[in-house]
């Protein structure tokens, strides 16, 4: 339990977060799996760029690291290429 106002106030915040950040992770998790399992070229191209994207705006929010979200668009940029 908290001993201060401040510290109350910082587990408020960390719940907030906490659920916010699960949101985007469960998002992005659901976009790589949609990708992952499409077998059309031109439909694995549009879901990349949106993922990619998203990416880029987790990397931002600081809800993921730099370089996780650098090699997850590389992975997915040469499975596709596959295809």
């Amino acid at each position: 339990m908290p001993q201060h106002k401040s510290a109350e106030k910082r587990v408020r915040q960390t719940v907030t977060r906490r659920a916010r950040n699960r949101t985007y992770i469960s998002s992005m998790r659901t976009m790589i799996k949609k990708l992952e399992a499409s077998t059309d070229r031109d439909e694995a191209v549009s879901l990349l760029n949106k993922t990619k994207s998203y990416l880029d705006k987790l990397t931002s929010k600081g809800v993921v690291k730099a370089n996780m979200a650098g090699n997850t668009k590389s992975r997915l940029e040469r499975r596709i290429n596959t295809l």
